[in-house]
């Protein structure tokens, strides 16, 4: 017994899940300190060895730590409990600038598209050993990616970006291996990277990308991959500059061995040059998602890389799912053949709202970040108070906890929906929650 929990299984597996299942209900609590191994098995009746081999797979999952003598204790945030439940609850009449959505009216309709896709499906049905990824949309990611100067490289369609750094990272690393993340950065990556059984190493961010005295200090003492938002990063708006990248590359050439994941997470809202990093290491990885600027629901993402990072995700694609839907492909295509979505023009739109509320924001004295995307990044000396102050105003922004790890608090603020008539109130709610602020970096 714990507390009120009691612990029950026979089997590693049956611990290990009961554990996970306690944590993610409450009744075990972050922090909570769980019984020595050899104690838990006499409890159980069952061999030390059974517990530790639970104990284990908790570790790797990224529900517990162990700390050597001082024994085992779940994850003060667990990735079964952790950053989804960091977030405000919008009552009726509050509005809500914290969901991170593109906005409805900028995505394009599916209707043709899809009914296209569905006629060529009758004509020649995908059936079990066909390829996985449709010629024609290969053909036109790659000419893209040649475009923008991404290496040539194999190409493979996963189900969003997400799906694609975590079939990345299981392809090269092994538990216990360091990451380098974003700091602030995509919450989600930051709940995915322990939840494998790996650890976070955070790096610095500023308008410009991560610092890179910070990347090279991670990778310096042993971080074996790093994961890079190259525009549009969440939540700062952060875009990698020409500069940026010629440091990033120089830091990466002296760490070969180094397993580079990047993310155009701006790609198709943002109107700056892409600056990819790939190319300077052994192994490589850079996804385009189509969930900002076609609809998030469409869970399909391109990724290319090394022939050999590209032919191990395949691999295991292949004893999962198996491969993205062709049909989802080839509404992709038509869309993307169709121009249904004006880059330029959406771009234009997310830049002319975002800085509206920077501008608004810095006329009342209070520092903001956004050059790229969707989010506006505020940081404050009090997040809690913030957020609830804003709530108060009738406000509703996501608490920077969700994206940080040892960054200084902030906000992030969602700009898509806002309008001219937005700015002024939400500027005067957001200056009068955080007070004037002397002009600092989010590092």
């Amino acid at each position: 017994m714990l507390g009120g929990y009691r612990f029950t299984g026979r089997g590693a597996a049956e611990i290990a899940a009961g554990i996970e299942r306690a944590v993610g209900t409450g009744e075990l609590e972050p922090g909570q300190r769980l019984p020595p191994q050899r104690e838990l098995a006499l409890e159980l009746g069952v061999n030390p060895n059974t517990v530790a081999a639970a104990y284990r797979i908790l570790r790797e999952r990224g529900v517990i730590e162990t700390a050597g003598r001082r024994g085992s204790r779940v994850r003060p945030a667990p990735a079964t409990t952790g950053r989804d439940h960091i977030r405000v609850d919008v009552p009726e009449g509050v509005r809500d600038v914290s969901s991170g959505n593109p906005d409805p009216a900028l995505l394009p309709s599916l209707t043709e598209a899809f009914a296209a896709a569905a006629a060529e499906a009758d004509r020649a049905p995908v059936l079990y050993g066909d390829v996985a990824v449709e010629p024609e949309l290969a053909r036109l990611a790659r000419a893209a990616l040649d475009t923008d100067g991404v290496p040539d490289g194999p190409l493979a369609v996963v189900s969003g970006s997400l799906d694609a750094v975590e079939r990345v990272l299981a392809a090269h690393l092994k538990t216990g291996d360091a990451v380098a993340v974003e700091d602030p950065g995509w919450g989600r990556t930051l709940d995915l990277v322990p939840a494998l059984g790996l650890r976070t190493v955070p790096v610095g961010v500023d308008d410009e990308g991560p610092l890179p005295g910070s990347v090279r200090a991670a990778l310096e003492t042993g971080a074996r991959a790093l994961i890079v938002t190259d525009r549009a990063q969440n939540p700062t708006g952060a875009a990698v500059s020409a500069p940026r990248a010629r440091a990033l590359r120089s830091v990466l050439r002296d760490h070969p061995g180094t397993l580079l994941i990047e993310d155009d997470h701006g790609h198709g809202i943002v109107d700056v040059p892409l600056h990819p990093l790939a190319g300077v290491t052994r192994h490589w990885a850079l996804v385009r998602s189509v969930a900002k600027a076609y609809g998030p629901d469409l869970r399909l993402a391109v990724l290319t890389g090394d022939t050999v990072t590209v032919d191990r995700v395949r691999g295991r694609q292949r004893l999962g799912p198996g491969w993205v839907s062709r049909f989802v492909q080839r509404a992709v295509v038509r869309l993307w053949t169709d121009g249904a979505v004006d880059a330029r023009a959406v771009a234009a739109e997310y830049g002319r709202r975002r800085g509206a509320l920077i501008d608004a924001l810095a006329g009342r004295g209070v520092t903001a970040h956004g050059v790229t995307g969707m989010n506006v990044w505020v940081p404050v000396p009090d997040e809690t108070g913030a957020v609830a102050r804003l709530l108060h105003a009738g406000w509703a922004v996501a608490p920077g906890a969700r994206f940080r790890l040892s960054a200084p608090p902030g906000i992030r603020i969602t700009v898509s929906t806002l309008t001219a008539d937005d700015t002024g109130p939400l500027a005067d709610a957001v200056a009068s929650a955080v007070g004037p602020a002397p002009a600092r970096s989010y590092v």
